[in-house]
């Protein structure tokens, strides 16, 4: 009997093996070297260190970032499985009617992680250098000027739409795979504009490869306090902005969660993790799970408004 007791102590010792005991694995909605692999690379790099064990990035564009998504909520809930979520998880809750998961209910929320505002950037060869001046050829030139978007239904397709619908323009849309593959094309003059997050744009506008007209945020960016923000510019009430946070699957122990939650924020608040999100345009945030839960109920409620107006849903 004492035999059999300390064997299942033994085994009970070794079930209860503090988490993490192997390596993470952070889902990305899209292609390597846009600006939601940025913060994950520099989010990942930082909890690897707390968490001592790897973070293994693993890229999956497509859909509109819903591959990801599914991909996350069909995963084991054992806290090995994370996601670092856009805000296109609360616009794609309204704009497809065939998603095959619940973007809220089917996903542990762990923290906020940062913001990135838009900037509303221009080919060099159009000639506009303020917002007021992109309203008014777009007037005067009607279905003449091509914007790029990472996709139809994407962040940057919705700010423009939001833009143009505010602006009483219009433009024609061209969607592309990724905000990366938007922005060649951009720099190429294929197309003459889209919103794209400052990660993205920012090395392209010090090269002189693209001028940007205006940030999207309610209130000037602290990193770029020169830039008008497109209200003040010339479209009164306009705001749009990219955002990152960390999700898992739904039914991750509670106690995996708040310890994710946890370094999160500590990490947030390291100078290291700060000044590298500063130095790619993007501000730390940081939230409790049930902060990020509520924001992202808004968010959803906030886009269905938009995509209704605009007529955007699709099936």
């Amino acid at each position: 009997m004492l035999g059999v007791a300390a064997g299942m102590g033994l085994a009970q010792s070794t079930d209860a093996q503090p988490y993490p005991t192997r390596q993470l694995r952070m889902i990305i909605p899209a292609g390597p070297g846009g600006g939601v692999d940025t913060v994950a690379r520099s989010v990942g790099a930082a909890l690897s260190t707390a968490l001592a064990q790897p973070v293994v990035m693993d890229n999956r564009p497509g859909a509109g970032t819903m591959l990801a998504s599914e991909l996350t909520a069909k995963a084991p809930p054992d806290g090995y499985t994370l996601l670092m979520v856009t805000n296109s998880h609360a616009i794609n809750a309204s704009l497809h009617k065939d998603l095959r998961y619940d973007p809220v209910e089917d996903f542990a929320f762990i923290s906020a992680v940062a913001t990135v505002p838009y900037w509303i950037v221009v080919h060099p060869s159009v000639p506009v250098k303020t917002i007021r001046e992109l309203v008014a050829l777009a007037k005067r030139r009607p279905g003449d000027l091509y914007f790029a978007s990472a996709g139809s239904g994407s962040g940057t397709h919705l700010a423009f739409e939001l833009f143009q619908s505010l602006a009483q323009i219009r433009l024609v849309h061209v969607p592309y795979k990724s905000g990366t593959a938007a922005l060649i094309d951009l720099i190429g003059g294929h197309v003459q504009l889209m919103a794209s997050n400052t990660i993205n744009s920012r090395p392209h506008v010090l090269a002189g490869r693209l001028r940007t007209l205006g940030i999207t945020s309610a209130q000037r960016s602290k990193l770029y306090p020169d830039v008008p923000t497109v209200a003040e510019a010339g479209v009164p009430g306009y705001q749009a902005e990219a955002w990152y946070g960390l999700l898992a699957p739904a039914r991750t122990p509670g106690d995996i969660v708040a310890r994710l939650n946890r370094e999160v924020i500590a990490l947030l608040k390291s100078d290291d993790v700060r000044d590298k999100l500063a130095a790619q345009g993007a501000e730390v945030s940081g939230s409790t799970p049930e902060q990020f839960l509520q924001q992202m109920r808004r968010e959803i409620a906030q886009w269905a408004k938009i995509t209704s107006r605009l007529n955007l849903q699709t099936q």
